[in-house]
Parts: structure tokens; sequence; C-alpha cells
């Protein structure tokens, strides 16, 4: 039986004929809420200048007090931006982290979001679902890719069949059922090549050529891309969303994979805010 060593994830199902939703992994330790606006558009206010000393100013006679000056009226609100909630913020620390330095993004235009994933991992399996109905209704101008979680020997092995699967044009119909084959079926005993390149057979490969491929130098470059860009990005656990190479998000106990979803929306909307600033 192939064990599932994946640190980064959390548990696997313990009953192999269901994908009933594990417990999500711990989170970070609390930090203050993220209470940051959007700074609001200066409000330009001439500075107040003394009454008028020139030629010609009415000054008031000798032992008359002058009237008061009316008094000046105060500067509007400043107006949050609407497209961000700060009063549905998500938590900074918790729900989300802002990385110490921007990574490079895996494309270029819009904002993007990328997943790292396990095909080892229940909860990127639990997420899967959601992540479909959630990825149809992307606005325009967000990019999602999937980067498959390359931490070492059986994850590197999963992580060529998925661009293997990708060079070859399989992977719309295969991503789901790996997570299928890997945690409810478990056809995998040791998640060699061998056995990734039968699995990729049923659905239409040719075993050689997609064994060939996994080996291909393309594919040892996208290997090694993916895991330099999880070092990068700190990720420490599946599934993580890096959100325009700036924030990390990951699902916690209270919210889950729907909170997590909300999360990713939220920093979407902040991004496109601070693009769309003066």
């Amino acid at each position: 039986m192939l064990v599932l060593g994946l640190a980064a994830c959390g548990e696997t199902p313990a009953d192999s004929t269901a994908t009933a939703p594990a417990p999500a992994a711990e989170p970070a330790p609390a930090a203050a809420p993220d209470t940051e606006t959007p700074a609001p558009e200066a409000v330009e206010n001439a500075p107040v200048e003394a009454a008028s000393t020139e030629a010609g100013a009415e000054t008031p006679a000798e032992g008359e007090t002058p009237a008061p000056a009316a008094p000046e009226a105060p500067a509007p609100a400043p107006t949050p931006d609407p497209a961000v909630d700060m009063a549905n913020a998500p938590r900074e620390g918790i729900d989300y982290t802002v990385l110490a330095t921007p990574q490079p993004t895996y494309g270029q235009g819009g904002i993007e979001v990328a997943e790292v994933f396990a095909y080892t991992c229940i909860h990127c399996a639990n997420l899967q679902p959601l992540l479909n109905t959630w990825k149809a209704a992307l606005p325009s101008d967000v990019r999602f890719v999937y980067v498959p979680g390359a931490f070492g020997g059986v994850s590197d092995n999963f992580a060529r069949g998925f661009y293997a699967a990708e060079a070859m044009g399989l992977l719309d119909k295969t991503h789901d059922d790996a997570f299928k084959a890997v945690l409810i079926e478990r056809r995998f005993q040791t998640g060699s090549v061998e056995e990734i390149a039968d699995f990729y057979a049923t659905h239409g490969a040719d075993r050689d050529a997609f064994l060939s491929t996994m080996q291909s130098f393309s594919v040892n470059a996208k290997i090694n891309r993916a895991r330099q860009f999880s070092l990068r990005t700190g990720v420490n656990s599946t599934p993580t969303m890096i959100i325009n190479g700036k924030y990390s998000a990951v699902a916690t106990q209270g919210g889950g994979a729907e909170g997590l979803l909300r999360t990713v929306d939220w920093l979407v909307a902040r991004e496109r805010a601070a693009a769309a600033a003066p």
C-alpha cells in the first residue's frame, strides 16, 4: 500500500470508500486582525490663512469687537474602496499571510491565483469540487494555475505525472480522477513512475510515451520551478493558495475550504483595488 507520506498535508481518509473531509490543518498562531484600510484619496484643502491686512480691507473701529469669522466647513469623510469588504476581512496571520518578498508569478497579466496541491492530500481532494465551481465563475482579470507540490520522493513522481498529462493534453480529464485513484480506489502501491504511467494509460495515454515525457527536459524544468515556487512562497501545507505572488492563504478549522476561497476572493479584490488606485 502506498504510504501517503506528504507531511505538508493533513490526514488521509480512514475509510477507502469515502472522502469524508478530514479536519483542516492546525492554523498558525493567531496574530492581530488585519485592520488596514486602503488609503483614502487626499482631500485638497487650502491652508487657513490669517485675515487680510491689505490696503482697503475694512478694519474695526477702536474699541469695536470684530464679528467672529464663519466656521470652516468640515472636510468630507473618506470612503473606503467598496470593492474591498473591510467588515468581513480575513485575518492576517491566520487566514492569510503577506509574503515578506513578492515572488514572480507563473504568467503575465491579470491577478494570478496559484494552488499548490498534492494528489496524496485529502484536503486538496475535498477542495477540488468547490474549486471547479469557483474557477468557472472567475472574472476575466483573474488567472488560475495549478502547481503540484514537488516535495521529494513520491510527490515528485505525481508532479511528473501532472506535467506529462498537461503536455499530452490529458490533464482536464484526469485531474479529478487522480485524486480518486489515490485516495479512494487506492490504486497505487508504491507511487512509482511506472504505476503512474499505468494510471494515465487507462485514460488514453501511450504508456511508453508517457513514461518518456515524465522524464523529459521540459518536465524536469517544470518540476524544478514548482519546487522553487513552494520554497520561495513558504508553502508548508497543502492546499495553499498564492495570490499574485504577494499573499499565501490556507484553510482553517473555522472556515474550511469555503472560507479559503472567500479569503482568496477578498485578496483578489484587494489587488484589483490597489492596481486601480492612482
